[in-house]
Parts: C-alpha cells; sequence; structure tokens
C-alpha cells in the first residue's frame, strides 16, 4: 500500500511538472508572439466605410490622394469603394502586410498606404494577395511560401521600376511601440546593395527596410523619411 501511494504520488507530481512546463512554454510563446493566433474577422475590419477611406487618403497629400483610388478591406480582401483618376491607389494596411513578423496577427495596425501607378500594377497586387490568404487562415509561413510560388509561376508580376509609396499619415497604427511612427516614402526596387543607395550612412536621409530585404522575393525597399505628416504640418523631433 505504502509503495503504491508512493508512485502515486510520484505520478501526479511528474504530472503536475508536465501542466507546468507547457503553460510556461505557452507563457514563453506568447511573450516572444504577443499575437499567437488569428483574431476574429471583424477585429480587421473596419465598420464604418467612410472613416477607411478618410483614414487610406491621408497617407499623402491631398493634391495627390483626393484622386487616387480608394480600396476598403472586406471579409475576403481588399475592394474598390472609389474609382480613381491619377493612376494612386490609396489603401490601409493591416498587420499581414504592414506589420513586422511578430505582428503579423495584431488586429489593432492601421497603416495608411498610397502607391503609385507603377506600385498599383505590382507592389499593390502583392498586399491585396497577402490580404486574402491572410482572411482564408494561412499562416505566415503559409503566406510568404505561397507569394513566393506566385512569383516563381508569374502569377504576381515583377516589381515595376519606379514603384513607390507615401506614407505619410499621422493617424496610422503601426505597432504597440510606435503608433504612426514617422512620415516617410517608400521605393521599391530589384534586390541591390544597399550602398548604392547610400542606404544607413552618416547623414543621409536613406534607409534599409531589413525585413524585406531579398524574402520572399528579391527586391530591397528604402525609406526616405520626411519632415511633414501629409496634412501638411511638422512631425514632431522625435518623429522625423
Amino acid at each position: 500500500m505504502r509503495l503504491t501511494k508512493v508512485s502515486a504520488i510520484a505520478i501526479n507530481g511528474l504530472a503536475l511538472l508536465v501542466v507546468l512546463g507547457t503553460a510556461y512554454q505557452a507563457m514563453a510563446q506568447d511573450v516572444a508572439t504577443p499575437y499567437p493566433k488569428m483574431a476574429p474577422i471583424e477585429q480587421y475590419l473596419m465598420t464604418d466605410q467612410g472613416a477607411e477611406i478618410a483614414l487610406a487618403r491621408s497617407a499623402a497629400p491631398e493634391s495627390i490622394s483626393r484622386d487616387a483610388e480608394i480600396l476598403v478591406l472586406g471579409r475576403h480582401g481588399f475592394e474598390t469603394a472609389v474609382k480613381g483618376k491619377n493612376g494612386f491607389v490609396c489603401i490601409v494596411g493591416r498587420s499581414w502586410t504592414s506589420a513586422a513578423d511578430a505582428d503579423f496577427l495584431d488586429p489593432k495596425v492601421r497603416v495608411p498606404m498610397c502607391v503609385n501607378a507603377a506600385a498599383a500594377r505590382s507592389y499593390l497586387l502583392r498586399i491585396t494577395k497577402i490580404a486574402e490568404l491572410a482572411l482564408a487562415g494561412r499562416t505566415l509561413a503559409q503566406v510568404n511560401e505561397a507569394i513566393a510560388a506566385a512569383i516563381a509561376k508569374k502569377e504576381l508580376p515583377p516589381m515595376e521600376p519606379g514603384a513607390m509609396c507615401y506614407m505619410m499619415s499621422p493617424q496610422g497604427y503601426l505597432n504597440d511601440d510606435v503608433g504612426p511612427w514617422r512620415p516617410h516614402l517608400m521605393f521599391y526596387v530589384p534586390l541591390t546593395d544597399p550602398k548604392s543607395w547610400g542606404a544607413d550612412l552618416p547623414g543621409t536621409p536613406v534607409m534599409l527596410n531589413p525585413q524585406f530585404q531579398g524574402a520572399p522575393e528579391p527586391i530591397t525597399e528604402f525609406m526616405i523619411p520626411v519632415p511633414t505628416w501629409s496634412d501638411g504640418t511638422a512631425a514632431p523631433k522625435e518623429a522625423q
């Protein structure tokens, strides 16, 4: 009886250690990945379409955004809400397309973007495809694999020369740490040595976006901060 009781206690103790170990691993994973699973789709959507259109337009100066095409996010992907006249397209990027990997599923992310015609014909197609995949429940790894395969099969066109994007909204939300970050322009080019643009050198305003350097496709993204938001107001010193 004594041996049986001790054995039972040992087994129960071992089971408790396993449970605690599993809980600790889950907690550690949550710290490393604060958004480990997809939130309900409603949290990624904006119920007020007018507000989403206005937020999308805030990505660029009014002289550009007033005649731009506007896309809004629906339950299965981005949809055209306003037809454009000048070749620019404005959207509010969500976490799947506009945040670092750790924030891939953060439903709070709202990143106003306004791309030029060259980017609309190339870069934007990647953004809309990624959104469709994410809304269908694909993981980050699955999305990257699908995009790489689509590019290899030429289902997505190569990055078009001159592709660029305005990200000058004071109202965006990039992640929990930086809010809208800073007003800047983005340029997308075939994979290249960042030094050819003088990126990240002392005194230069050109910055490399290392997150997308060569993955999931051979392109390089450069960021150039600007001193004002899209409405013409000066950005705070810490945001410049």
